[in-house]
């Protein structure tokens, strides 16, 4: 069968890896910095990267034989990553309950945009920030709040302590400080 009969995406168009990460009934709790994030990259995708991919798209059709033309057939498919991914991001922004932590009344127990540190059992202190699914960046010490630290870390407050479920077994931590 002639290519020029089947059909372009074939797979691509399926949302792979872009499943919706939240939990069914969960809300989707973001910082105003992660929300800004968020907004800032549909924009760039939205009125910068995706009209340029178009242009080029719409020059290489112009140059004929669309099958083996290369600037057209990477142009689609890039076109359908950033279409999958501006969908993605709508969503996520429509869905979004922006928490600003500086508003929080109680700082002395551990809340959504609380930073924390905390001592191990191995006396080795670690900090974290408690930010939205979309945020959460391990590297940078930020986690989910659905994470199960951060669901651990919950309401307690300086001082207090709380065993984790670990691989490597159960493992206490005690908090040390907590800022907003």
């Amino acid at each position: 069968m002639s290519k020029a009969f089947t059909k372009e995406t074939d797979q691509d168009d399926v949302d792979q890896g872009e499943a919706d990460v939240l939990p069914s009934g969960q809300k989707n709790y973001m910082t105003p910095q992660g929300f800004a994030t968020l907004k800032e990259e549909y924009r760039k995708l939205m009125y910068e990267e995706r009209p340029k991919v178009v242009e080029i798209v719409s020059w290489a059709a112009g140059n004929g034989d669309r099958s083996e033309n290369g600037d057209y057939i990477y142009g689609k498919k890039r076109l359908r990553e950033i279409d999958r991914r501006i969908r993605y991001l709508l969503k996520r922004i429509e869905s979004a309950e922006v928490v600003d932590a500086q508003q929080q009344k109680n700082r002395k127990q551990v809340f959504f945009g609380a930073t924390v540190t905390y001592v191990r059992q191995d006396d080795q202190e670690q900090t974290v920030t408690i930010v939205g699914v979309d945020e959460a960046d391990f590297a940078k010490g930020k986690i989910s709040w659905l994470s199960p630290v951060a669901r651990a870390l919950m309401k307690l407050r300086v001082g207090d302590s709380v065993e984790l479920r670990t691989p490597a077994g159960i493992e206490a931590i005690e908090i040390l400080s907590i800022s907003y």
